[in-house]
């Protein structure tokens, strides 16, 4: 079992790398489930991602307080309304209106988090 879930841990750092690049996916969402499961297999590497000067802090505050910082706040509701944005000009409807979706749901979410 911790051979899974070593590997399913590295398998969220890849897709949180891919976050860090690509705008309108997540990061920290990522290194959440990877902290999870390398806690249960390898907690040398949960220490690594809790101890990252970028990252760290983000996972940390989530972990202890279930705590959303306001500059992340605000940059994942732009990032989704970007994504509206774009899904507009580029499918338009229907699509626009999952985007639209999407935005008031998980926007609103985020929104409301402890900061």
């Amino acid at each position: 079992m911790r051979l899974f879930y070593r590997i399913a841990g590295l398998l969220c750092v890849a897709l949180a790398v891919v976050g860090a690049v690509l705008p309108l996916m997540p990061t920290v969402p990522f290194l959440l489930l990877a902290v999870y499961l390398f806690a249960r297999s390898n907690p040398e590497w949960e220490k690594r991602i809790l101890d990252h000067p970028h990252w760290g802090p983000q996972v940390r505050d989530w972990r202890e307080r279930r705590a959303i910082g306001r500059r992340a706040k605000t940059l994942a509701i732009c990032a989704m309304a970007t994504g509206a944005v774009f899904t507009y000009f580029t499918l338009g409807a229907p699509w626009y209106y999952v985007s639209i979706a999407v935005l008031a749901i998980v926007g609103g979410w985020i929104a409301t988090r402890n900061e």
